[in-house]
């Protein structure tokens, strides 16, 4: 069963996985945080910084498009071509505001049929494109799920990433396994496995109920704990040791490629509001760590947490 790493918009973008990939490597991929293309420009400027070769050497990644319009997903796909990348994901799963009001991420799965025509397009125009989805059960019932699997089961889709809530659920509810059920018993498609997987016996529960699974796909709780996949291959638990390390390269490589201060305090106390978990009692701490208004101010109180609190024995790992 192959690991990858989900995309979380903000936080793994190429200077955060080429850090964990040298520290923590052996996932079998990384999936980049969407950009949305539209006709004008298919490929932004953010985007094709985040996705130049040379900022992720070594790993494999996986674009992620965030669009509604089955041209403006074809141009783009033919731009990241051109940079040697030959499967493309499909966001159809986020659930934000902003994004599903324009009738994209889960808000395009209020319309089935809109979404059948998407693929239909695509699929005319590129038959061999390496196209895989990350979606959602439906936008307000699952009910809504048999339908959109139909649909999805109709085209050569290389990989379905599903993340089993339907897009009222935001990520507050509990995850629905009986949709994912349903698609392990009625698709023809490879399937994957996301949310909620935070802990080594969340993965081995999924992977015992659904053995014929093709992957898992990790997101806030390999955030927390970056060595969750090297244990879920056998390896040893994280090591304080070196998820100072972890924060100190990525602290210096945030410092080098951003501009000013309060940027880099900004990605580094969004970590911390995941790698809290991992403490042994940090409230503390961390309520230095976030009033923090310098690098300096920031610096100390981090020193502080790791000369004097330790990670939990239990693991410690995220909870949402």
């Amino acid at each position: 069963m192959k690991i990858s790493f989900a995309p979380l918009e903000g936080i793994t973008g190429w200077v955060y996985r080429s850090i964990h990939h040298a520290m923590f490597p052996g996932l079998d991929a990384y999936y980049a945080p969407f950009f949305a293309p539209t006709g004008d420009s298919p490929l932004t400027n953010k985007g094709l910084a985040d996705l130049q070769p040379e900022h992720n050497h070594g790993l494999t990644l996986v674009p992620q498009l965030l669009t509604n319009r089955a041209e403006d997903f074809l141009a783009a796909a033919k731009g990241l071509e051109t940079l040697g990348y030959r499967e493309i994901n499909w966001n159809l799963g986020c659930p934000s505001g902003t994004v599903t009001a324009k009738g994209k991420g889960a808000g395009f799965l209020r319309e089935p049929e809109r979404l059948d025509a998407f693929f239909q397009r695509v699929f005319d125009a590129a038959p061999d494109i390496q196209l895989s989805v990350k979606t959602r059960v439906g936008w307000e019932d699952e009910k809504e799920w048999p339908t959109l699997l139909e649909i999805f089961d109709r085209y050569p889709i290389r990989l379905l990433i599903i993340h089993p809530r339907v897009r009222q659920d935001f990520y507050r509810e509990p995850v629905r396994l009986g949709a994912f059920a349903y698609a392990a018993e009625h698709s023809g498609l490879p399937l994957c496995y996301n949310g909620d997987l935070n802990t080594p016996a969340d993965c081995t529960a999924i992977q015992a109920r659904f053995p014929a699974v093709a992957g898992l796909m990790l997101g806030r709780g390999l955030i927390a704990n970056p060595a969750l996949g090297r244990q879920l291959q056998g390896g040893a638990p994280l090591e304080k040791g070196e998820l100072r390390t972890f924060h100190d390269r990525l602290l210096e490589a945030y410092r080098e490629t951003l501009s000013g201060e309060r940027p880099v305090l900004g990605k580094m106390k969004e970590l911390w509001f995941y790698h809290a978990a991992l403490f042994d009692d940090p409230s503390r701490y961390m309520k230095a760590i976030r009033k923090s208004k310098s690098l300096a101010d920031y610096r100390f109180a981090v020193d502080a947490l790791f000369r004097d609190r330790d990670l939990r024995p239990d693991g410690g790992y995220f909870r949402p």
